[in-house]
């Protein structure tokens, strides 16, 4: 059992975002299942995502994905790129940079108002699926991160998270790792997180990320 690991997603959620309250995202027409609601290959750096740089880290485009570079402890950053969707199918690669294995990167979806649903792996192998409500993180379906051996500690972890209905679903490397049921958040952006433990330094690159109809 690794204690490190339970909710430590309390710890001020600070994510990116010191940043002024955007205007409402369009709604994305509703599509049928399999068709590509939203992209990004981060090529350009004027896709709308936040580039950061302060004392905490940095979040820009950079070589050829969206870094994430936490530099002090128990800190998360995310970003969205001010979307609005339903019911969704997120996915995307995650690469460790540098830092520790320690880490937690991942997926969100139905960003809305400071609230979302979180899908994490770290690299020392473990995940959860969680929301963020109410100014405080809860995992779902598990009082702690879970581990798994389908989490690379090395190279490239495919994430995938199915936001549908009430069921949220996980899968790492095209496995399921967790499915849970929750009816809080309804609808809202989607987007990509990172963040640190005890040690800081995380460093991950996202690439290849896209919104799928389910």
């Amino acid at each position: 059992m690794k204690f490190t690991k339970i909710i430590p997603f309390v710890f001020a959620f600070i994510l990116a975002s010191c940043l002024p309250a955007s205007p409402a995202a369009p709604t994305v027409p509703s599509a049928n299942p399999g068709d590509i609601l939203y992209q990004d290959t981060f090529a350009e750096n004027t896709s709308g995502w936040d580039r950061v740089l302060n004392d905490g880290g940095i979040m820009d485009y950079d070589s050829g994905g969206f870094r994430i570079l936490v530099r002090e402890p128990k800190l998360n950053y995310w970003s969205t790129p001010e979307k609005d969707f339903g019911d969704v199918r997120v996915e995307a690669d995650v690469t460790k940079l540098n830092g520790p294995d320690e880490n937690r990167a991942g997926l969100m979806c139905r960003y809305q108002n400071g609230n979302y649903y979180f899908f994490v792996i770290s690299n020392d192998g473990y995940y959860a699926v969680g929301k963020f409500i109410g100014g405080q993180a809860l995992l779902l379906g598990h009082a702690e991160m879970q581990s798994s051996g389908f989490i690379q500690p090395e190279g490239v972890n495919h994430l995938r998270a199915d936001c549908v209905g009430n069921a949220l679903a996980f899968y790492v490397n095209f496995n399921q790792v967790a499915l849970v049921q929750d009816a809080d958040l309804a609808k809202g952006d989607v987007g990509v997180l990172a963040g640190s433990f005890d040690e800081p330094g995380v460093d991950m690159l996202f690439q290849n990320f896209v919104v799928i109809q389910p």
